[in-house]
């Protein structure tokens, strides 16, 4: 801010006629350092300062008075303020006058909004930021808009600006961000709003500030520091125009620096001094006093006063202007005053309990300072004293007050009884006067007056709707405007977020598969340390005791957590297994790492896509689209919804069904039910959900077991319908729907027998899928087949549990999903993909044992499941329904041939050791016989 004429000289060293330079591209953290740098420069850059150094566009200063509406307690007044926009900071800055050094305050327009009702009156416009909200008003409409306008402009090119990344970041976030844009849309929702300068500008600053009713009002009680400190600049920079002596340079010099003044009057723009000092009591001024006040008036906060009295003006409207300065400076001079009177208030106060102190520390005795504390415990008790009487008597007044008041309220009362009585009176007469004056009338007389007052009414309130519906017009056009260019900026700032995210995920997947990398080669380094020297070993084994000490979860901790690995997912399944062998701990840790980044790789690439198709379906329909869907995998938040689908289409609910198989087995027992109970704590033992005995689901997974066992008795229970059944429970969640899911699996989806005593059709499909291993990967089935690998020992429960407790809860899942729609095709084609997945880490593996060891756990090390769907799917194709079918019914016809040939050799020698038996019996003698 400018500071004034002798203060700018004070700063220079007493240098008449020297301005100090402003530096455009200083950027100060006080606000009052960018006002003073604008309003120190020449005056051609008062009117346009240029905005960057390579701009070729220059831009008014935003600046002017507003009402700012001030809160203080239940009071709400309207106090005067001069407003200053800092480009530097998207900062709205707010002063009591244009004069001032120190803001009373500042707006932080980067994250505010722009609003203008009606309703609340013309002029009046809001700015709410996220913690207030600030209601100004201008002196017009047009003031208003144009401020509106011009703030939601500059908001728009800061934020643009503040959007892109400075030169100094990483090459990473300096790369050009997917969507983002600095374009402006060319939309106008608001024509261009004309610049009001008689209020908006630095030329408002030489006008006379807005009046207010008292002298008080205006100064702001929540900021007395600088306001006192403003006040103090103001007192300072009016006395240097007097001289270090308080003497006023005479007329001589006045007229010898006639440049000098010249210079100030161009470039002096804010008011900064009084003419207080030099007026006398009776109003009289001293004659040597003429031409200083005169220069003084001259270069007094009013920049341009002076050549437009010395210009073409007439007479009268020099006057006027004159005037309209003297109110301007009285009014001040009275604020001061008042200011002043406070202030010595305090002095004397302060003086007083000054003085008493001192005759207390320069009395001689002790005696003597008795004494005076004597007189202070005398003074207060005095005081006490006073105080009680004060507040007895202020009760007994509040005790009159009271009574007084409810007498006046009953006075009231009676008084607009009266009144309405009155006025009903006055109402009944001015009846009767009319309809005797109608009756008087001429009737058509009457119509005519009627008819032209209710045409003038008519008229006037089509006038007033124009009014409010050119007002609306405006305002609707200024709130499409805002909230256009506020969605615009939270588009940008989300897209800019959201690719820096991705860009984050991706930083992180490849540091999770660097340390699961680094893992694998210390799991390698741990199956040679027998073959390692005592040195190596023992430092092999610190590094992989530090690696098992690491947690996943804390990496994350450490910075952004994008995709935090939990302990448990959606469904209560362990995310990184607990291995009790020590040497596969080391193999967990890789395990949660390779979830990790497989997850952060594959969330916005690919899992929010197909989250995006699913949210787009509507009523499920069987189609080769939804097919496609669900072999992707059927998001958490879609897959009860799925898979009840596919349960109602396939089976039919007869009512209460369920209900009487759960009565039926609350009054008679069934035999598998000794068995049920065994089985249910060895169900899902990495859920939580089924790992605790007290668990809410296994009292729901015991119904679904026993009312399956009475519904289909050829079956009862089979060891793996618990699985089966307990993974319907945890999507489904409803007991009645996994029942019939259940039924689903075991009557629809699976062959006959499949579940039998025999497990007849199970074994059916162990010698297809070995058909079908030789087919689709003949390497791997001869690699099985040099060392003799049979591989049913590891795919048979495969087969009958549908991979429950094989495959990471996620892909398990996935193959479920499509299991369910699709029937056993899936299994097999699954069953293929893992061996295909493994293949070549199979294949390098030359020892009997070790292939055994591998094959238990390597399902559980698949956590790409895109990459086995793409497997299962399309690299295994073609894969024909009939082909499973003829190989089925030709091993089924092998299979019980064979098994009539074991039943005929099982009756033979049961019949040839029926006739051998009594002989047998007869030439066995025991051990004891043969002592004897």
């Amino acid at each position: 801010m400018k500071k004034g004429p002798k203060s700018v000289a004070h700063s220079l060293g007493g240098i008449p006629g020297k301005l100090a330079e402003s530096n455009p591209d200083r950027n100060t953290s006080n606000g009052a350092s960018v006002k003073e740098k604008d309003m120190l420069s020449s005056p051609e850059e008062l009117e346009t300062v240029q905005l960057k150094p390579g701009r070729e566009k220059l831009r008014k200063k935003l600046c002017g008075y507003l009402n700012k509406l001030g809160i203080k307690g239940p009071i709400k007044t309207w106090k005067s303020r001069w407003f200053f926009y800092d480009e530097n900071k998207c900062h709205l800055l707010y002063y009591r006058t244009a004069q001032d050094v120190n803001p009373l305050g500042t707006i932080d327009l980067s994250s505010a909004s722009l609003d203008c009702k009606l309703e609340n009156g013309e002029g009046i416009f809001e700015i709410r930021t996220p913690n207030r909200v600030f209601t100004l008003k201008a002196i017009s409409k047009q003031a208003m808009m144009y401020w509106l306008q011009q703030l939601q402009m500059r908001r728009w090119e800061f934020c643009n600006a503040q959007s892109r990344f400075p030169v100094g970041s990483s090459q990473l976030v300096n790369e050009p961000l997917p969507g983002r844009t600095s374009v402006v849309d060319s939309e106008d929702f608001l024509p261009p709003v004309k610049t009001p300068t008689e209020a908006v500008g630095l030329k408002a600053a030489s006008l006379p500030a807005p009046q207010t009713s008292t002298a008080l009002q205006n100064i702001s009680l929540k900021h007395p520091w600088t306001e006192i400190q403003n006040t103090v600049y103001s007192i300072c920079g009016s006395k240097q125009i007097w001289g270090n002596n308080g003497n006023v340079f005479s007329f001589d010099e006045f007229q010898e620096h006639p440049k000098n003044l010249d210079e100030e009057q161009e470039t002096e723009m804010e008011a900064g001094c009084t003419v207080k000092q030099e007026t006398l009591e009776d109003g009289r001024i001293e004659p040597r006093l003429n031409w200083a006040r005169k220069a003084k008036w001259m270069n007094s906060g009013f920049p341009g006063l002076a050549e437009e009295l010395h210009g073409g003006m007439s007479p009268v409207d020099k006057v006027s202007v004159l005037q309209q300065q003297i109110l301007t400076l009285t009014e001040e001079v009275k604020s001061q005053k008042e200011l002043v009177k406070l202030l010595h208030k305090a002095l004397e106060a302060a003086q007083q309990e000054k003085r008493v102190s001192s005759m207390y520390l320069t009395a001689a005795e002790d005696k003597d300072r008795l004494e005076l504390v004597r007189h202070k415990v005398r003074q207060i008790a005095d005081l006490t004293s006073q105080l009680e009487a004060l507040e007895k008597e202020k009760k007994e007044l509040e005790q009159t007050l009271t009574l007084r008041e409810s007498h006046i309220q009953e006075l009231k009362e009676h008084v607009q009884l009266l009144m309405d009585k009155n006025h009903a009176k006055q109402q009944v007469i001015m009846a009767l006067t009319e309809q005797m004056a109608r009756e008087l009338s001429d009737p058509l007389q009457e119509t005519n007056t009627i008819t032209v007052e209710t045409l003038y009414k008519q008229q006037e309130e089509i006038e007033h709707l124009k009014d409010d519906i050119d007002a609306y017009k405006t305002q609707n056009q200024f709130l499409n405007s805002e909230i256009h260019q506020v969605t615009r900026l939270w588009t940008s700032v989300a897209e800019n977020e959201k690719a820096l995210l991705m860009k984050c995920a991706c930083l992180q997947a490849q540091n999770c598969k660097m340390e699961s990398k680094y893992l694998m080669v210390l799991r390698k380094l741990q199956e040679a340390v027998p073959l390692l020297p005592n040195s190596h070993a023992e430092l092999v084994r610190n590094l992989i005791q530090e690696a098992l000490q690491w947690d996943v979860k804390e990496g994350a901790e450490e910075g952004l957590n994008l995709n935090p690995v939990s302990e448990y997912d959606e469904y209560g399944f362990m995310t990184v297994p607990e291995y009790e062998v020590e040497d596969w701990k080391l193999l967990a840790k890789i395990q949660a790492l390779e979830i990790k980044s497989n997850n952060l790789r594959s969330q916005e690439v690919v899992e929010k896509p197909l989250r995006d198709k699913w949210n787009s379906v509507g009523e499920l329909s069987p189609s080769a689209e939804l097919k496609s869907l669900i072999r992707s995998g059927i998001p958490v938040e879609h897959r009860q919804r799925v898979w009840r689908w596919i349960v109602s289409r396939h089976c039919s609910h007869p009512p209460d069904h369920y209900q009487r198989l759960l009565r039926q087995s609350e009054s008679t027992e069934h035999p598998a039910c000794r068995q049920i109970e065994l089985d249910l704590p060895r169900t899902l033992t990495n859920n939580k959900h089924f790992s605790s005995p007290t668990s809410p689901l296994i009292p729901k997974l015991r119904r679904v077991l026993l009312a399956f066992s009475w519904h289909n008795p050829a079956i009862g229970y089979c060891q793996g319908l618990n699985r089966l059944a307990a993974v319907a429970l945890l999507v489904l969640e409803d007991e009645e729907t996994a029942f019939w899911c259940l039924v689903h699996i075991v009557e629809n989806l699976m062959p006959a027998d499949y579940y039998s005593n025999t497990l007849i059709t199970s074994q059916v499909d162990q010698r297809v899928f070995k058909d079908l291993l030789s087919e689709k990967l003949p390497r791997l089935m001869a690699h099985f087949e040099q060392y003799r690998i049979d591989v049913s020992l590891i795919t048979f429960n495969w087969f009958l549990v549908a991979f429950v407790d094989s495959l990471v809860s996620d892909i398990l899942l996935r193959v479920w999903d499509a299991f369910l729609y699709e029937g056993t095709k899936v299994i097999f084609r699954y069953a293929l993909a893992i061996f295909k997945y493994n293949e070549e880490e199979i294949l390098r593996i030359h020892d009997n044992v070790e292939i055994y060891q591998y094959l238990r756990f390597f399902t559980r090390m698949i956590v790409d499941g895109r990459k086995l769907m793409n497997i299962a799917f399309n690299d295994l194709n073609p894969f024909p329904m009939k082909l499973l079918r003829n190989r089925r019914t030709m091993h089924r016809e092998e299979m019980e041939t064979e098994l009539c040939e074991l039943e005929q050799i099982k009756a033979a020698y049961v019949k040839e050791r029926a006739e051998q038996g009594p002989q047998d019996l007869k030439e066995i003698v025991s051990e004891e016989e043969e002592e004897i």
